[in-house]
Formats: C-alpha cells, structure tokens, sequence
C-alpha cells in the first residue's frame, strides 16, 4: 500500500512518515511512504497513491485545489487533510475526504482516520465483474467504471482503462454493481466517487463528461451526496 503526505513544513512532515511507518509496523503492513512539499510535485508524480494525507494551506496550489485535480483525474486516492484550519470542513466533505483532521494530530486520531481509509481502500480495490461481448470477455474491477449508458440497444461501459460495448439492459447490469453505483436517469448509472459536481440537470464526472439527472431522481442523488459526506465520520 502507498502512502502519500503532502506538507510544506519540512518537520511536521517528517513526523507525520514516522507515524505512517509506526502505524505500518503495529499494523503489520507493508507500505511506502513518500513526502511532497508541494501539491504539484504530487500531481506530477507518476503514480496514484492509495491514501493521500494532504495539508491544506500549501505554498502553491491548496491542498483542497490539488484534491479537486486528483479526483479529476479519475485518482482513487483516499485522502485524509490535515490542517490547522477549521473552516474547511465542509469542503472536505464535498470531496468525501476519510478524515479531517486538526493539527497537533495525535496519534490516537491519525490511526483511526488510517484504519478507515485502509478500509476503504481494500473495499474499492477488490471487487470485479466479467464484461462478455461474443467470444470476448474481460475483467473489469468496480473501481474503474466511471459510467454506464444505454445507446441503441447495447449497453456502453465508459472505465478508467478503456470503453466496453456489451449486449444486456442496464437494469441487469445495475443488479451486478454496488452501492457506489447510481441510476440517474432510464439511461444513466454513474458511478458517485467520479463525480465532480452538480450543474443543473448533469452531474460533472471526472474528465468532464455530463451525465444526466432526471427530475425525479435528483432528489435522491442529492441525498446520496450528502450520505458519502456523513460516511466521512
């Protein structure tokens, strides 16, 4: 598992890798730690780290404008902010954020918000279904399918890897996913951890293609959003 801290105060960021690699031990974990001291040497990095702890007020870009990119970029990373700052809680919930954390951070408080985002981690990570299309078939993990829609009779199903066109109603395929899936319209299931915002009639995926909501349904994607965000914890 890899872990990611970005923070601009060269000791503060040390001590939170020591408390990264103390929980690894008394977890009995392997992992890799690495420290940014900026939000765009993070972005430029070659890899997508599983769990992001991410200070707020950076030197550069906030750290909440550098989450906003990774969550564009269709990253999986769970973040956990950590910050001297209240006033950006509920930011942090719009970005379903694992924990916000206040600065000193005990280790009391870094474990548990660890723990869960660990949690998360290998729930995302596991889960696959097998997508058919005549003698093809292909393995497809949950946490890489953006969306799906219904176009002239066929099934399209848009991932992080590559698009798929399958035969089957997407009635059927709703019954396969889980709950981070969505049906926003007859046509439309989304998958909510790509979605961006909401404008008007559309949720905002990652990449920024717009998907649409139906009136009646909008409703309960708004609560959904609002449950991811309680789910913070």
């Amino acid at each position: 598992m890899t872990f990611a801290i970005c923070e601009d105060e060269a000791w503060i960021a040390n001590d939170l890798k020591k408390k990264v690699e103390e929980y690894l031990k008394k977890r009995e974990t392997d992992g890799i730690v690495r420290v940014f001291a900026s939000g765009e040497e993070l972005l430029n990095f070659d890899l997508d780290f599983h769990i992001v702890l991410m200070d707020i007020k950076l030197s550069g870009r906030n750290g909440m404008k550098i989450a906003e990119q990774l969550k564009k970029r269709g990253s999986g990373s769970q973040i956990i902010f950590i910050t001297a700052f209240r006033k950006y809680v509920f930011q942090a919930f719009d970005l379903e954020a694992v924990h916000y954390i206040l600065k000193p951070v005990s280790n009391e408080k870094l474990e548990m918000a660890l723990d869960k985002a660990v949690k998360r981690v290998d729930f995302m990570e596991e889960k696959t279904l097998l997508l058919e299309n005549g003698d093809k078939a292909e393995r497809v993990f949950f946490r890489d399918i953006l969306y799906c829609e219904v176009f002239d009779h066929q099934l399209l199903i848009y991932t992080t890897t590559g698009d798929f066109k399958i035969n089957g109603t997407l009635d059927g395929f709703e019954k396969k996913l889980d709950e981070r899936f969505f049906r926003s319209h007859r046509s439309y299931l989304i998958n909510m951890n790509y979605v961006v915002r909401r404008e008007g009639e559309h949720a905002i995926m990652a990449g920024g293609k717009q998907v649409l909501i139906a009136r009646r349904r909008q409703q309960e994607f708004m609560k959904r959003l609002m449950d991811m965000c309680k789910n913070m914890g």
